[in-house]
């Protein structure tokens, strides 16, 4: 993965990947046993020295059993946020054919999370399933998608709309000949604190 938003969010990710591990009393050595990723890879991400990928990402905040989102945390939020599309955090996959933009600030206590996702034609990107009780509603702005849920797949087109319990594994395809835009609000059962 590469991200898009700058040296900040480098380092928001690095400062907050040790923070979790340590208030979780675990060595870098115990949180790759639990999540699968070397531990050169945690402590490269944890120095700021390498770009990993959405799925790693992935594989370490179910380990912490932590939102996605929380390792990109940072500062309180005012009472009107605005979120420059310039300044977005934009998370890549590792072929750079599937991109997720959050739309919504990474601070303070929440239970749902705001997503623009881009597909490019072809690209599928697999999900791991996150905390139960968690659950996305996802339009399709454009294009055509295909969303693996856990009773199967389900085709949308522009203007369709789905809702799904995502404690499961799940998939987003593209299937159709250009980019699909997708917009995902992920709500959680218990509230996500920064």
């Amino acid at each position: 993965m590469k991200y898009d938003g700058g040296e900040a969010l480098a380092e928001s990710l690095a400062a907050n990947l040790r923070r979790f591990r340590l208030s979780q009393g675990l060595s870098v050595e115990r949180l790759a046993a639990l999540s699968g990723v070397d531990p050169r890879d945690l402590t490269a991400i944890e120095q700021g020295l390498t770009v990993p990928t959405i799925a790693l990402l992935w594989k370490v905040t179910h380990a912490l059993e932590i939102p996605f989102s929380s390792l990109f945390s940072v500062g309180q939020s005012a009472r009107t946020t605005v979120l420059r599309r310039a300044e977005s955090k934009i998370l890549t996959s590792q072929d750079g054919r599937f991109t997720s933009r959050a739309l919504f600030p990474f601070e303070g206590e929440r239970h749902v999370e705001f997503y623009e996702l881009r597909l490019a034609p072809g690209a599928v990107e697999l999900a791991e399933a996150h905390a139960d009780g968690t659950t996305e509603n996802i339009t399709v702005a454009q294009g055509s998608v295909e969303i693996v849920t856990g009773d199967g797949p389900h085709r949308l087109d522009s203007g369709d709309s789905i809702l799904f319990e995502a404690d499961a594994p799940h998939a987003y395809r593209n299937t159709g000949d250009g980019e699909a835009v997708l917009y995902l609000v992920m709500n959680y059962a218990e509230p996500l604190m920064a």
